[in-house]
């Protein structure tokens, strides 16, 4: 089994909804295939270095697997005939890259976990006022 990272943008006409079941779609073609999905990022609407079917944003997402390589042609297959992926690549990473890209999980999920539960902020009382009787 290789290790492989996606990343695909999808059209910025979709709902929070709709572009959740997409990625779930691609999710499940993943796991239809045997494949582990090892980590999945959504970065959000961005805006594109270009604009693509005259769109200029785009919600991107990013899939990191492990998976047999026939399994990213059924995936690239998807993302082909779905009308919602505007762009998509897909890489088989080496190594470093995999080296790279668990540093880089563990770096994120250390900072998620570092972020302390907002809490109210604690109000200080003034002291209160002396009153005088003159």
């Amino acid at each position: 089994m290789n290790k492989y990272e996606t990343v695909f943008i999808l059209t910025p006409v979709l709902s929070d909804v709709q572009m959740k079941e997409a990625v779930d779609k691609f999710k499940k073609v993943l796991t239809d295939a045997d494949a582990t999905i090892v980590n999945e990022e959504n970065w959000g609407l961005r805006k594109l270095a270009y604009p693509i079917e005259k769109k200029t944003t785009g919600f991107y997402n990013l899939l990191e697997f492990d998976a047999d390589p026939t399994v990213v042609a059924k995936l690239e297959t998807a993302f082909r005939r779905d009308e919602k992926v505007i762009r998509f690549l897909t890489f088989r990473l080496d190594k470093f890259a995999a080296e790279y890209a668990a540093k880089r999980r563990n770096l994120r999920k250390a900072a998620a976990e570092a972020q302390p539960v907002e809490e109210a902020p604690a109000v200080e009382e003034a002291p209160a006022a002396e009153v005088t009787n003159d």
